[in-house]
């Protein structure tokens, strides 16, 4: 579904992303992984069009999508949770929702409003409410809901248990395995790498802008970067 071959990016003069070559498949939840400041933000940044790429290809349902406007990736199906939730606050959850299916899937938005209520019952619940007085996992979940008001074909996650208890934590990792038994196929961005390994079919490890290691999750935890920086082996 998604092929990056060496893609390079940042901002201005400054190259944040070295090279990097990444695949997901239809139907995989691809991992990945890295601590702050790797550069996996600009990677997903890049591939979502809000940056355009130095250079390198990026590939979408076999059409080259590098350095196209944001609107065109989301209308084609590859729809981004971003890092931080990114709600409107003075809107109500209802009218976050209803956002989600602004560039596609306008058609079927009240269908996917109860769908997205049955994944998140809580939501349902607090229609009315303005999104900004929702707690930390309930805002998580309007931002997840969101994203499937557009029936993504690629889901991207980044950082979505960032924030959260340990008890939210766990919560979420269900829903993205719902989603993904669902049938998404999912890109999930994460510092959490034994709950990713996990639900992964496969992981990429970032340091340093570059692609360090990757493969099914057994090699990955027997990755010495790994061990030393996550953990603490």
């Amino acid at each position: 579904m998604l092929e990056l071959n060496g893609v390079r990016s940042g901002y201005g003069p400054i190259e944040i992303v070295r090279g990097v070559d990444l695949t997901v498949e239809k139907g995989e939840i691809v991992a990945l992984l890295g601590v702050n400041g790797v550069g996996k933000s600009t990677l997903i940044n890049t591939i979502c069009g809000i940056l355009s790429p130095f250079s390198g290809a990026i590939r979408f349902m076999d059409e080259d999508i590098s350095g196209v406007r944001p609107a065109t990736v989301v209308s084609r199906g590859l729809i981004q949770v971003p890092e931080g939730r990114r709600i409107f606050p003075n809107m109500s959850v209802r009218e976050n929702l209803e956002l989600g299916s602004y560039r596609r899937a306008r058609a079927r938005r009240s269908d996917n409003i109860e769908r997205v209520c049955d994944v998140f019952p809580r939501l349902r619940e607090r229609f009315a409410q303005h999104a900004g007085t929702l707690s930390g996992g309930e805002q998580q979940m309007l931002a997840i809901g969101r994203a499937m008001m557009a029936e993504p074909e690629l889901l991207i996650l980044d950082e979505p248990s960032l924030g959260l208890s340990p008890r939210l934590v766990e919560e979420m990792f269900a829903l993205i395995r719902r989603l993904h038994a669902d049938g998404a196929a999912i890109l999930l961005v994460e510092q959490n790498v034994v709950q990713s390994l996990e639900i992964a079919d496969r992981a990429y490890i970032m340091n340093n802008g570059a692609i360090a290691q990757s493969g099914v999750p057994s090699a990955i935890l027997d990755y010495a970067d790994i061990k030393r920086s996550f953990l603490g082996e």
